[in-house]
């Protein structure tokens, strides 16, 4: 309950000091999470292994009927968290609650090893506890790195993938008056996109007509990729380009 307590004030003051989700605070509170997450999958593993070295089944208790209830219930309870959690993680696009959603998942593969441990007691089998919870420990952990792995990459302040950058260009160019695409850089941040783009338009236009097309582009990648944050335009005469690439 801890790491929840600071994932729910880090969120609080992120909301309160107007800091949005692309910011390395809501970053290294999915970190901290998914670590918290990753020591509970060592947790379970390694109680799992200790228990088959030691090869004592027949000194582990046997459970009841009510422990098989409870652990059904817990397995419920903490996979209807994780899909709730899991939904709004994805309508604001947030690292930090998606790890939370897999928070309340490992809890439920916790239960399920659980669950499989009483059951395989109650039929005389008390080592598939053990062997449950190694394979869950093991699916933890993949899951852990994966999240883990997404977000410091996106607090590294990388590109975006080619195919990303290809749609795009294919956007800005389909524009009307756009004559070329002479530069476009991307980059992330958190769950947001930055974009500089230099773009060729008629050298013999005016400033405001000029400005005008910058605008169009402007307004027509945001609306068509939502994660973009900012984009900054910079506006080429057609005919200057073009020399200077001819003369260099």
């Amino acid at each position: 309950m801890f790491h929840r307590c600071v994932f729910l004030h880090i969120c609080r003051f992120s909301v309160k000091s107007a800091i949005n989700e692309n910011t390395i605070i809501r970053k290294l509170s999915s970190v901290s999470i998914v670590g918290n997450v990753l020591i509970t999958g060592i947790g379970v593993g390694k109680a799992g292994v200790q228990n088959i070295l030691a090869r004592n089944y027949e000194t582990l208790a046997v459970p009841g009927m009510i422990a098989l209830i409870a652990a059904v219930l817990s397995i419920v309870g903490k996979e209807a968290m994780y899909w709730y959690t899991r939904y709004y993680a994805k309508i604001i696009d947030s690292a930090a609650f998606m790890a939370d959603a897999w928070h309340h998942r490992s809890d439920a593969f916790s239960s399920i090893g659980s669950l499989v441990g009483i059951g395989g007691a109650m039929l005389g089998f008390p080592v598939l506890d053990s062997v449950a919870s190694v394979v869950i420990c093991l699916f933890i952990l993949k899951v852990s790195c994966d999240i883990l792995r997404d977000a410091v990459k996106k607090m590294l302040d990388t590109s975006c993938n080619a195919d990303y950058e290809k749609k795009l260009d294919d956007c800005i160019r389909s524009q009307e008056e756009v004559i070329r695409v002479d530069l476009l850089q991307s980059r992330m941040f958190g769950n947001k996109v930055y974009i500089d783009l230099e773009i060729a338009v008629d050298g013999d236009k005016s400033l405001r007509e000029a400005h005008r097309i910058a605008e169009q582009v402007h307004d027509r990648v945001e609306k068509n990729f939502p994660e973009i944050k900012h984009i900054m335009i910079h506006v080429n005469p057609a005919e200057a380009v073009t020399n200077l690439n001819s003369g260099s």
